[in-house]
């Protein structure tokens, strides 16, 4: 089940994700279980993460940001142009602390 954010707390991540660099690309075999599996152990440990997905059409970029976004347990907060920041709390260190909102 996503995690359900409200705006204050979209804004404030938003702001966290700014400095970062994309960490995984998706390639052109486009969603797999490694890169899932990939995403997975980056969201554990950073929380925040931004992806860079490759693809020329705008319908089939924003599909594969979607299922990645499903199939991590992620929240999407932001996606501009190539790139989407994901968004999951660690179940061992929380290292993000969201406004109650």
């Amino acid at each position: 089940m996503p995690i359900a954010l409200t705006n204050a707390q979209i804004r404030f991540l938003r702001g966290q994700a700014h400095d970062l660099k994309a960490m995984l690309q998706v390639g052109g075999k486009g969603i797999t279980d490694a890169l899932v599996t990939e995403v997975e152990l980056a969201l554990e440990h950073h929380e925040l993460i931004k992806v860079k997905v490759a693809g020329e059409d705008r319908e089939a970029r924003d599909a594969m940001i979607t299922s990645l976004a499903e199939r991590a347990d992620a929240a999407l907060v932001q996606r501009i142009g190539h790139t989407a920041v994901l968004y999951r709390p660690s179940k061992d260190k929380r290292q993000i602390v969201l406004l109650r909102g």
